[in-house]
């Protein structure tokens, strides 16, 4: 019987016509008469106003104190309208200088931005485009999100450079910082994720340096370093950071990193002994497994500044063959650029294979990488002229769709390769498919751009004849109340200077407005008024 009902109810949903894609469902009664009320709110409050004024202009004696104000307006002499009319100039240019700040550092209107999110749900303004949890819109919308997630998440840059040996160097010279704020904050919380866990009470010197990569002064975490070393000759997180902010040479910062690798190594062994006795000791083996990484990678990258390429690339090999889960740090990107410099063009298509995978998150070194591959074969040879008489071979249009790939991937490294705009120093943060990842690739890879014959000619010509205006973004307008307050302030000045020049003229013409509306205003509260009031 149970079966029966169910099969019935079936049909009839299945009968029933559903609802046509991107309409909504008919409202019934309630919302209708709900909706209604709401739009008429407005107009009620309007009514009831009045009538409670009209109720009340007896015991309020309106029209007595409507006179009295008539006949001290017609009293007021031009000097006070040139300090009003100034007044008012003054504060409406202050408003548009704070409006046209506002809205060069943050985009947007500060007086909209206030109307729309305080004083809209006063007035009962509400988002009508709210899809709910459940609906086929929102899972849509949440299938986007999770497909675009890895696209659009900060990453740590995997060839970012020392902040000591390389960045205050920058500093030095221009007396400006390399780094933003918000990029050191991202390098701490990835410090504090990084290198530090739940056990580091159990050792004191652990917990100085839980400390010190929360602080925000340089010379405060480099104090807390040496502290950390005089509690214990082996901390090797002690060393890294040493190594990355008070080393002052690469050569400085690699023999520190060797001391923090012989700490770290004798740390790890002890942990891997130790990881199955508590869940504590497994976060413990973690954390100095980042360490081990970490220095491993940046003494990698030590050798490859100071031209021991090969070495450097056997250390990366080494470390993913070693540790091949921790892909999320894109040693691959370091190896990459290291077999680049050897023009070790082979091997770099066997990373390739490995790692420009569908199910990886791409990034702009392997487009782009790719499509150098692609373009060596054919940019020696390669000439508009005669591409356009005879057409594009096979291997001319393998490289062809690899640049356009690239290009869709990051529309913004192409300006940077034909230096078509200036390089600065790279973030320590960048994000995919933006501008930073591509003044990260541009830094490093221009010099392997550059080498392969005719490679940025062939970028150029397939750029400029596709792809010209994807990374023109639209000039922002200025919002309305930046033009109102303009205005509201020239205005006021010029009446103000007027009035100031003028004072008779402008008397006669501010008592003939205000006359007709008080004597308008004061004729109908009179004609309402009943004949025998009690």
């Amino acid at each position: 019987m149970a079966d029966g009902d169910g099969l019935s109810e079936a049909a009839t949903a299945a009968a029933s016509p559903a609802p046509a894609p991107g309409l909504s469902p008919p409202l019934g009664w309630r919302e209708r008469l709900r909706a209604g009320l709401a739009g008429t709110g407005a107009s009620l409050w309007f009514v009831a106003g009045l009538g409670l004024l009209y109720a009340l202009r007896v015991p309020l004696r309106l029209c007595e104190n409507l006179a009295a104000v008539t006949l001290f307006l017609n009293s007021l002499t031009p000097k006070f309208y040139v300090a009003l009319t100034g007044t008012s100039s003054l504060i409406s240019g202050l408003i548009f200088i704070f409006e046209w700040w506002y809205f060069h550092k943050h985009g947007t209107s500060f007086i909209e931005q206030v109307s729309v999110s305080h004083l809209r749900p006063l007035m009962g303004g509400t988002e009508s485009s709210i899809s709910e949890p459940g609906s086929p819109s929102s899972n849509r919308e949440s299938e986007t999100s999770r497909q675009n997630l890895s696209e659009c998440k900060v990453w740590r840059n995997p060839l970012n450079l020392f902040r000591g040996a390389e960045y205050r160097r920058y500093t030095w010279v221009t007396g400006k910082e390399p780094l933003t704020y918000y990029d050191m904050n991202l390098s701490a919380q990835d410090h504090q994720t990084f290198f530090t866990c739940d056990t580091d009470f159990l050792r004191p010197s652990d917990t100085v340096m839980q400390k010190a990569w929360r602080e925000r002064n340089p010379p405060a975490r480099i104090k807390a370093a040496y502290q950390a070393l005089e509690l214990n000759n082996d901390c090797a997180t002690a060393y890294v950071l040493l190594a990355e902010e008070e080393a002052t040479t690469i050569v400085d910062a690699e023999r520190l990193f060797k001391q923090a690798l012989k700490a770290g190594e004798t740390i790890y062994r002890r942990s891997q002994q130790c990881q199955h006795q508590s869940p504590q000791h497994e976060a413990q083996l973690r954390r100095d497994t980042n360490v081990l990484v970490y220095i491993k990678r940046r003494l990698a990258m030590c050798a490859r500044k100071l031209g021991r390429i090969r070495e450097a690339v056997k250390i990366m090999r080494d470390l993913m063959k070693e540790f091949p889960p921790l892909t999320m740090l894109n040693i691959h990107e370091n190896l990459l650029e290291s077999l680049l410099e050897l023009q070790a063009y082979a091997d770099v298509q066997a990373v390739l294979a490995k790692y420009d995978d569908i199910s990886l998150p791409k990034s702009a070194a392997i487009c782009y990488t790719a499509a150098l591959l692609k373009t060596r074969t054919v940019s020696d040879k390669f000439s508009p002229e005669t591409a356009s008489r005879r057409g594009l071979n096979t291997a001319e249009i393998n490289a062809v769709e690899a640049i356009h790939r690239a290009v869709e991937f990051n529309p913004h490294v192409p300006k940077y390769l034909l230096e078509m705009k200036s390089l600065i120093l790279p973030p320590e943060h960048i994000l995919k498919r933006g501008d930073s990842e591509a003044i990260a690739y541009a830094f490093f890879h221009l010099q392997h751009w550059k080498r392969i014959e005719g490679a940025l000619n062939l970028l150029q010509c397939t750029w400029e004849g596709t792809f010209h205006h994807v990374s023109v973004y639209p000039k922002k307008e200025l919002p309305f109340f930046i033009h109102f307050t303009a205005g509201l302030c020239s205005s006021t000045a010029m009446i103000a200077l007027l009035t100031h020049q003028f004072p008779e003229i402008m008397g006669v013409f501010a008592k003939a407005g205000l006359a007709p509306k008080s004597f308008l205003c004061t004729r109908s509260l009179f004609t309402l008024e009943p004949s025998h009031p009690v």
